[in-house]
């Protein structure tokens, strides 16, 4: 069991996303993945306060205070200091899973900006192999894009990912070793979230057709992610940067081949908004048919519109 622990510590040590020396903010939940990147996060960076974590208590479980407070001693146990988030429950109707990710990364992204705004330090989240093969499925069956088949990010801004290589059985293996308990989300269990279906009934379905299924779903994306570099090296060889802006003349998007055009509005609108937005690419061709003379404009969706003006086409914030 120590070999394992030692494996994982030495895993994660290869990745350089906890470098010795550095420091991060961990998203500490207080089940084992969390509990087990804290720990790592403390023996790879040194310690000596260069390790905080964030705990959100939602305050939507029966277990929440009971969560916060073994999060408190587990901190306390690690000589890790713990700033706990307690947000105001959302309006029923909304989307929850939705809110509960956006308020404990802005949380951790906050504590980490005002550790040191010129040089914050990384924001580690415990997502693991088991969450990356979910996410692609999930993204899969919902998001109709090459990017739903590429998963999580193992560094994303300010936001890292160390155990994106460990499965769950590993994170377990370590907590055990090192003696370190976790609560386990009850939630995680049901089937209410899309999530917990898929890790529940489609992954054990898929891994019964074959027994390496997970193992290909992660292979396939690091081969898509690979080919995405070279997908986006062409992509940037079609566009012209003018004024810190991306561009391209009608004419030559409509001479593109049609995945490369797709491409290349999906790459317009991200620039523009800052971020992904989903679908832009799905109004390629309509925007290869903007009008080449005077001023035309398009909704590409998120906030983001594609602007032709005499023959050139950009993208800029200001779509609905």
């Amino acid at each position: 069991m120590a070999m394992e622990a030692d494996r994982v510590l030495e895993q994660v040590r290869a990745g350089g996303l906890l470098p010795a020396g550095g420091s991060a903010v961990v998203l500490l939940s207080g089940g084992r993945d969390s509990v087990c990147l804290l720990d790592v996060a403390v023996r790879l960076t040194g310690g000596d306060g260069a390790v905080r974590a964030v705990h959100v208590n939602y305050g939507l479980r029966d277990e929440a205070a009971d969560e916060e407070r073994h999060c408190a001693a587990l901190c306390e146990r690690l000589g890790v200091a713990l700033t706990v988030e307690r947000p105001r429950r959302p309006e029923a109707g909304g989307n929850v899973q939705a809110w509960a990710r956006d308020v404990r990364y802005a949380a951790a992204t906050r504590l980490a900006l005002e550790r040191d705004p010129a040089r914050p330090p990384v924001v580690a989240a415990g997502h693991t192999a088991d969450d990356q093969v979910e996410t692609i499925l999930y993204r899969l069956a919902s998001s109709p894009s090459r990017r739903a088949l590429l998963g999580m990010r193992t560094r994303d801004g300010l936001l890292v990912r160390p155990l994106l290589g460990l499965t769950r059985a590993q994170t377990t293996a370590y907590c055990e070793a090192r003696d370190l308990p976790w609560c386990d989300d009850a939630s995680n269990d049901g089937a209410k979230y899309a999530r917990n279906r898929v890790r529940h009934a489609l992954v054990p379905a898929l891994e019964q057709i074959h027994p390496a299924a997970a193992a290909n779903v992660l292979r396939t994306a690091a081969l898509l992610r690979d080919e995405g570099e070279v997908l986006d090296v062409l992509v940037g060889e079609q566009l012209d940067e003018r004024g810190g802006r991306l561009e391209i003349p009608l004419e030559r998007l409509a001479a593109l081949a049609p995945a490369l055009r797709r491409l290349v509005v999906q790459r317009l609108a991200d620039r523009a908004a800052g971020k992904l937005v989903p679908g832009a690419a799905r109004h390629a061709d309509e925007v290869a048919a903007l009008r080449r003379s005077g001023r035309a404009m398009l909704d590409l969706g998120g906030g983001v519109r594609a602007v032709s003006e005499r023959g050139v086409v950009h993208a800029e914030r200001g779509g609905g």
